[in-house]
């Protein structure tokens, strides 16, 4: 049986759509299972927990804008990512988790052999979730670690914990995505993430949409981009105080850098991970890379190759 997907988006689960969530994790037929902002009772959530703790085909779990809302749901969570050995993306989006929180996942996520998408934007994170998180992020050469990494809006962390950050991702030998968008981080803190871009040999998508950056930050990281070789392909720099030139001069500048790049070895082989990451709640900014929001969605019968029918999401 080919694996499917189950989308479920802003609805209340019943009782045997639960079960069919369940039934598909044990059998192996679920390859992406979101349940993006769906209500459910904590009896339910946690038989979903315990089947996906076994479940060796999921590969995406969506559980943003609230679904994990209470500290027994987090435990719950926590367990069943210590023995599930195939989810790849995490995506908890929305949900108050805070330091706490996150205390008790991060043994199962640093322990976890498949993890490299890992969404915790508006979290209500602070320093201590920093310091965690860096360690989801290790130096070169050590153990593999985390690809993309989201901490949009969580105002809670300081300039020092956005420092810590910056040396993790200066150091980390795995890290291409970083998604910092709507946190007030200012210039002092840009200057810092602009050394760490400078030193990172992997990092090619850095978003600083809405932080609080000026034309101060802007020439720092053009400076950047124009003296120093990097991996970088896409810098965000929307709603920022920014003039118009400068983001231009910075989205010449990257697009210089890629096409001489598949000049000279072709476009390569870049893995591209399925996004489950929020978008903002108004409008992007013209940018040089940008997430596309979710679609209206309602609840239909998809089939699979073979004929196997999951619940799943539709544009209406």
């Amino acid at each position: 049986m080919l694996p499917s997907s189950i989308q479920i988006s802003g609805e209340p689960l019943s009782g045997a759509e639960v079960r069919d969530i369940c039934r598909g994790l044990r059998d192996n037929a679920v390859r992406l299972l979101s349940l993006r902002g769906c209500r459910l009772c904590d009896r339910d959530f946690g038989r979903i927990c315990r089947a996906l703790a076994g479940a060796t085909s999921l590969a995406q779990l969506n559980l943003n804008l609230g679904v994990v809302s209470s500290p027994c749901r987090i435990k719950q969570l926590a367990e069943a990512l210590r023995t599930n050995r195939s989810i790849q993306s995490l995506f908890l989006h929305g949900s108050p988790l805070t330091d706490a929180g996150l205390a008790l996942l991060n043994p199962a996520l640093a322990l976890h052999p498949a993890l490299v998408a890992l969404d915790l934007g508006d979290c209500m994170l602070g320093d201590e979730a920093i310091n965690l998180i860096c360690g989801l992020l290790p130096p070169d050469g050590a153990k593999s670690g985390l690809k993309e990494l989201t901490l949009s809006a969580n105002p809670g962390i300081t300039p020092k914990g956005w420092s810590r950050l910056a040396i993790a991702v200066a150091h980390s030998s795995q890290v291409r995505v970083l998604n910092l968008d709507y946190n007030p981080l200012g210039d002092h803190v840009a200057g810092m993430l602009a050394v760490a871009v400078a030193s990172s040999r992997t990092l090619e998508v850095l978003d600083l949409e809405g932080t609080g950056l000026t034309n101060q930050s802007a020439q720092t990281l053009l400076d950047m981009v124009e003296n120093y070789p990097t991996a970088l392909r896409s810098l965000v720099l929307a709603e920022n105080s920014i003039s118009p030139e400068l983001q231009q001069q910075i989205c010449d500048l990257l697009s210089e850098g890629e096409e001489e790049e598949e000049v000279a070895g072709g476009t390569g082989n870049t893995q591209e991970w399925e996004r489950g990451r929020e978008p903002a709640a108004h409008e992007r900014g013209s940018s040089s890379w940008m997430c596309p929001s979710d679609p209206s969605s309602q609840m239909v019968l998809v089939t699979s190759g073979l004929g196997d029918s999951l619940l799943a999401e539709t544009e209406m």
